[in-house]
């Protein structure tokens, strides 16, 4: 039963939409009709500054690492505490209060995931750069940083259970955001 609260709350914790909060505080507006009409740090970014950006980016980090935090007070093992990450994200992308109308899920998955594991604040950044050197862009790279820490639970000391929720969570956030396939295929070999 305390697991099945768990989730709710995390998914709860996910309809907090920062970037909504964020909008309406500097700007009395609604994040959701305005520019890629995201709900997301870098669309507070591009709307409303760094300063939006920041706090919405923190704020929404917060949510993942709160939920993974409470977990692993409560003794939770790291595929449950994957589950509840899954579960914030899922409430941030389609949150209920907001019409199923939230952000992509990243700053939620930043937070809770380097709870999980803090070494992944490296793997995120050295990937992160690795990839930007190939695409020449943020958003791929981005993500593809991202599903580095998910491939990288099959060399951490966790069981094959965790890897399997963390890439359900990580192509739960790449389908997010809509991206045609071949954009994840390198300029130099894209023949298109």
């Amino acid at each position: 039963m305390i697991l099945f609260f768990y989730f709710l709350l995390a998914y709860c914790t996910g309809n907090i939409l920062f970037g909504f909060v964020v909008s309406k505080f500097l700007a009395n507006k609604d994040i959701r009709k305005e520019g890629s009409k995201n709900a997301g740090a870098r669309n507070a970014g591009r709307l409303y500054g760094k300063k939006a950006f920041i706090c919405t980016f923190f704020g929404d980090a917060l949510k993942g690492a709160f939920i993974v935090y409470l977990g692993r007070v409560l003794d939770y093992s790291t595929s449950i505490l994957l589950l509840g990450l899954l579960f914030a994200c899922a409430g941030h992308i389609k949150p209920i209060f907001f019409q199923w109308k939230g952000g992509k899920g990243i700053s939620a998955f930043i937070g809770g995931i380097i709870v999980i594991q803090p070494i992944f604040i490296v793997i995120i950044l050295a990937s992160f750069l690795l990839f930007y050197l190939i695409y020449r862009s943020f958003t791929v790279p981005g993500l593809l940083s991202l599903a580095t820490c998910c491939v990288s639970f099959l060399f951490l000391k966790e069981n094959i259970f965790s890897f399997f929720i963390a890439m359900i969570l990580m192509a739960m956030i790449i389908l997010s955001h809509n991206i045609p396939l071949r954009h994840f295929i390198p300029k130099k070999v894209n023949t298109n």
